[in-house]
């Protein structure tokens, strides 16, 4: 059988393309091998499924490109890079096979090129119904995409360039694909998409009834939602709260603010203050019980002066959140930003310093609130040296314990944290 390496990289949407991919490459008799490998003397074909979202990250990739290059048109480019960046593809891949975002159903092809002289290449824009492409992988974790693109216009994003406007998904197609995947062994739904927090807007729904729709399929299964764009959530906030309610959710939301300043907030172009989003996250704290909240901080954005920074430092040190995720700024091509003077890289690099500090501080003091607690935990994968799992909060917990298989609901007892996890006894 013909072996395909899939790499992929990026956040939970990337992950679901991936997902779909495979369905059409093994319905096509190829056998697909998910993993990053050092190794590629074993496989027949190459594809790397991309993200653009941060500069690191982007050059990270290009380096695997590049290793990969000496296949030739045997290795398949998707993903955002492929859309956005392409040439960069042809620079370091001369004879990749390119596909965009909105072309993933050609993988096939794409690694077919019966012969062509040019590289193959399928970069249309367009816009397909993603959930009704997915097919029954047998996971216990079901990446379930909502919708593709997105409402904003970030200033430091390329994102956009890539995916493209919001198109929101047919509701059935997604509800169908959600009962597919609980027939098939998932136990957990990640409803996933550029921004969750958009979904519906082109088609006069949103993402709290989607929740709900979903949390009424009968099953034991848990509910995700994805990265939400604090912008949508005050037309919706009441409904988001009741779906929350609902004891198949888990009480984690992630909530990307940015920045703690309101100028450097309308530098990047978005739609919300800090005291609109400081009230949003203590009416879930105050709403939902025992309730996670991520956030998203960029650090050294071009105009972001010391005042500036340390106003975001306080606003962590007020909502102290469960996760704060910190980039430094980074010059992407198509993103007005990187037109900008950037800052000097030593001043950035001090201040992501300064932030990892403090925002882990509170990382870890969430960590330990969850000491000597008796939980209910979700098991969803195997790291080579424990089961890991998700209580009702999100929070990752690592597990001792005889017996525990993957998929299982198991009740534990938590009696330590790493760095990043909780540690608990079944």
């Amino acid at each position: 059988m013909t072996k395909v390496l899939m790499e992929t990289y990026g956040c939970t949407l990337n992950g679901a393309d991936s997902d779909i991919m495979q369905t059409i490459l093994e319905r096509e008799g190829f056998e697909v091998i998910r993993k990053h490998a050092d190794n590629n003397d074993n496989y027949d074909y190459i594809v790397i499924n991309t993200c653009t979202v941060k500069k690191p990250t982007e050059q990270k990739i290009v380096e695997r490109i590049r290793k990969y290059s000496t296949y030739g048109n045997r290795l398949v480019v998707a993903g955002c890079l492929a859309s956005a960046n392409r040439e960069i593809i042809r620079k370091v891949a001369p004879r990749a096979g390119i596909i965009s975002t909105t072309n993933i159903a050609k993988i096939a092809e794409a690694l077919r090129p019966d012969g062509k002289d040019a590289p193959y290449e399928s970069v249309k824009y367009g816009r397909i119904d993603k959930a009704g492409m997915l097919g029954a992988n047998g996971n216990v974790i079901a990446r379930i995409p909502i919708s593709e693109g997105c409402l904003s216009s970030c200033s430091f994003c390329e994102t956009k360039y890539a995916r493209g406007p919001l198109k929101s998904f047919d509701r059935k197609l997604i509800l169908k694909a959600v009962e597919m995947s609980l027939r098939n062994g998932a136990r957990e739904i990640d409803l996933t998409s550029q921004d969750v927090g958009a979904y519906g807007r082109d088609t006069g729904t949103d993402i709290a009834e989607l929740a709900e729709d979903v949390c009424d399929i009968e099953g034991d299964f848990k509910v995700r939602v994805g990265m939400l764009n604090p912008e949508h959530l005050p037309g919706y906030i009441d409904g988001l709260k009741k779906a929350y309610a609902n004891k198949k959710m888990y009480k984690f939301i992630h909530l990307p603010v940015q920045s703690g300043s309101d100028r450097i907030l309308r530098d990047m172009n978005r739609r919300y203050t800090i005291r609109e989003f400081a009230d949003m996250t203590k009416e879930f704290k105050n709403s939902v019980n025992g309730i996670s909240i991520a956030t998203d901080m960029i650090v050294g954005y071009p105009t972001e002066t010391e005042k500036d920074f340390q106003q975001s430092l306080q606003l962590i040190e007020e909502l102290k959140f469960s996760r704060t995720n910190i980039s430094r700024f980074g010059a992407m091509e198509h993103a007005p930003a990187s037109k900008l003077e950037q800052i000097d890289s030593i001043i950035v690099k001090r201040r992501a310093s300064d932030m990892h500090r403090i925002a882990r501080h509170y990382e870890m003091t969430a960590l330990k609130e969850g000491l000597g607690e008796k939980v209910e935990i979700l098991t969803t994968e195997y790291n080579g040296k424990s089961v890991l799992g998700r209580d009702g909060a999100y929070r990752q917990i690592a597990l001792l314990g005889n017996g525990v298989k993957i998929g299982e609901t198991v009740t534990a007892n938590v009696y330590g944290n790493s760095p990043v996890c909780l540690l608990a006894r079944v």
